[in-house]
């Protein structure tokens, strides 16, 4: 006989939800409600391929030594996404790559972990982005030149700070910003492989040729 139901969850100003988890010995604990669904872990698309091509073929000096470095790591880039999976379903814990590093090697390495990816790998991958995606969207008010260095850093510095504040005030919000910027992404990138095989069938074969301007 209880004294009355169980409070299973409470709602948060920003629309999040916490959840109380009871324990066997009767004391709970409160933690965030999983607002994280399937479509929103799997809409996950690096913005380097907006990047990485261009390098790419200059450095590979042929179309299609371009196109074998891309099925080549194309492949890599699956068999790591594999490796995650099952990483994800045998260690069923928040925290990513500190959680499996540090169950696997020992909290020294999973710590070591951590701080590297906070203080190296996330912020410089964030600044890429960010700086890559005020390129173009101030390109097209310089055409005849590059974009200034400051209004390219000043773009890219507000548009980490609001995301930055969007991942602070709600899990929910973050994702559907996620979903959003997903989706465009995946529309930019149909309508250039549809474009390009447009141009194919029109016979326009010239950037094949390297020797050409690109």
């Amino acid at each position: 006989m209880t004294d009355g139901p169980r409070l299973r969850g409470n709602a948060s100003a920003d629309g999040d939800t916490l959840s109380s988890e009871s324990t066997e010995e009767g004391s709970g604990r409160v933690a965030l409600k999983k607002e994280i669904g399937l479509v929103s872990a799997c809409n996950i698309i690096g913005s380097g391929i907006f990047v990485s091509p261009k390098g790419v073929l200059e450095n590979a000096s042929s179309v299609g030594l371009a196109l074998i470095v891309w099925i080549v790591t194309g492949v890599i880039t699956a068999i790591g996404a594999l490796c995650y999976a099952e990483l994800g379903v045998t260690i069923p814990k928040s925290g990513g790559d500190y959680s499996y590093v540090k169950d696997i090697f020992g909290g020294l390495a999973g710590f070591l972990r951590l701080w590297i990816a906070v203080l190296v790998i996330y912020p410089t991958n964030q600044a890429v982005i960010a700086l890559t995606f005020s390129n173009y969207v101030l390109q097209p008010l310089f055409p005849s030149c590059f974009p200034p260095e400051n209004g390219l850093r000043l773009l890219a510095a507000v548009c980490l700070l609001l995301l930055t504040w969007v991942n602070c005030s709600s899990v929910r919000w973050a994702t559907r910003v996620q979903d959003v910027f997903t989706t465009g992404k995946l529309l930019a990138l149909g309508l250039i492989i549809i474009m390009g095989f447009v141009q194919i069938c029109k016979g326009r074969l010239g950037l094949f040729d390297f020797d050409s301007d690109l």
